[in-house]
């Protein structure tokens, strides 16, 4: 039986991966591999980790303990902080978490105590995008009671940008970030081994500007997709198109372009108005709003998306499909970070 599915080239991941980390290096800059658009996928893991890339991260638990029960044991990072009740999960299976609340330290130190392991933490900090991490003038202070606090080491800084306001790294945040490790280090007599300035939004930066103390960057979009996340465009000498989905036709029929009837809110609020343009071929793909961001899909030249409802996707064809014919569409993040959840949504390497 047909069903929607998600084709990986793995060799497109490796290659990605490695261009990245090739790239970088030669900036003093490691790769993290970030596998939470693909739920934790080992495979895809793995494709990176053959690419090149010194650590794995991922923000959700679930999938580190995925990675680790797959066999593999490059050091992991949560990306997410814990929560208190979620420490045991961490330590146990995350080598580092990114933290910003004393609270979590707290509960991390327990928890590393009770497995007889020193547990590492990235301290984060708020550079602007207004996310997550601690103000810059908070993070000495945090760092210090890190250093107290048994079964724990200070393993580096980090921040985050262009994922909630849009703010572009910088020379100028980059060196801010830069400037705080070096005074922690001064001020607590340590060093600190991992200065994470970022996402694969970072790369634009690191490709022109000096990288200061930033030794690492956690790269997900880049490497899965091939693009900049600030432009959406492609980068030179990688695939963009490693994720293919395809999804067969339910029904292929002439219909008009304009709905019959009053008309109020849709299933996901107002419709799209449509416009009086005679007869179409209306095609009804296999997959829905639960399934995929349907303003992520990239369908094929002669394909239109034209709605979606949870279960349906309507395309504009340029002639009837028969019932089972397989249509295939590139992805953004948005969409690939949805089919990759999906129960429904089979994944083939």
């Amino acid at each position: 039986m047909t069903c929607p599915r998600v084709e990986i080239d793995l060799t497109k991941v490796e290659h990605n991966a490695r261009q990245l980390v090739t790239r970088l290096s030669d900036r003093g800059i490691d790769v993290t591999g970030v596998t939470k658009a693909t739920l934790g996928c080992p495979e895809v893991a793995r494709a990176m980790i053959a690419g090149g890339v010194t650590r794995l991260g991922d923000s959700r638990i679930d999938n580190l303990e995925t990675l680790r029960d797959a066999g593999i044991h490059i050091p992991l990072t949560l990306l997410r902080s814990p929560t208190p009740d979620q420490a045991g999960r961490a330590v146990a299976c995350a080598n580092f978490s990114q933290v910003s609340e004393y609270e979590v330290v707290e509960a991390l130190s327990a928890a590393a105590g009770r497995r007889a392991i020193t547990h590492g933490l990235v301290v984060m900090v708020e550079l602007g995008d207004l996310r997550e991490g601690v103000m810059p003038e908070d993070v000495l202070y945090l760092a210090r009671c890190i250093t107290l606090t048994p079964h724990l080491t200070l393993a580096g800084l980090g921040s985050n940008l262009a994922c909630r306001a849009g703010v572009v790294p910088s020379s100028d945040n980059m060196g801010e970030l830069t400037a705080l490790a070096t005074m922690i280090e001064e001020e607590l007599g340590l060093h600190l081994p991992i200065i994470s300035g970022g996402n694969s939004a970072n790369l634009a930066w690191a490709m022109m500007a000096p990288a200061g103390r930033v030794n690492d960057l956690r790269l997900g979009e880049s490497i899965l997709l091939g693009c900049d996340p600030l432009s959406r465009m492609p980068l030179a000498g990688l695939y963009s198109d490693a994720f293919t989905l395809v999804v067969p036709v339910i029904e292929s029929l002439d219909k008009p372009t304009s709905p019959r009837g009053s008309t109020g809110e849709a299933a996901f609020g107002v419709p799209t108005p449509m416009q009086e343009r005679g007869t179409i071929t209306q095609t009804i793909a296999a997959i829905g709003r639960q399934d995929v961001d349907p303003d992520g899909l990239v369908p094929p030249q002669d394909v239109t998306v034209l709605a979606a409802s949870s279960d349906h996707l309507v395309l504009e064809t340029q002639r009837r499909m028969a019932p089972g014919t397989e249509i295939r569409f590139g992805l953004n993040y948005s969409a690939l970070l949805r089919v990759m959840t999906s129960p429904f949504v089979t994944k083939q390497t």
